[in-house]
């Protein structure tokens, strides 16, 4: 169960569709979300902010980065810990 909105990169607080794609599983909240993810990569890919390097959403440490539940992603855990040390 995934809380999170990949598609608008939002923490939602509620359980999200589960959407398959090319063998992973990607989460959205509505079927436009549904039709967006196969279709547009930028509903799959998102830039982890420590590396500045393109990061699946489905493989990626997502984490809610600030009290408007926006969330952020991340390539490994170590960038994931140093943002939260500088943020």
């Amino acid at each position: 169960m995934f809380l999170g909105f990949m598609v608008n990169n939002a923490y939602m607080g509620k359980k999200q569709l589960e959407v398959k794609y090319d063998g992973k599983t990607y989460y959205g909240c509505c079927a436009d979300c549904q039709k967006k993810v196969p279709t547009e990569e930028t509903a799959r890919t998102a830039y982890d902010p420590i590396s500045k390097k393109p990061v699946d959403k489905s493989l990626a440490i997502i984490a809610k980065s600030d009290e408007n539940d926006a969330v952020v992603y991340f390539e490994n855990e170590t960038n994931y810990k140093e943002y939260f040390q500088k943020n």
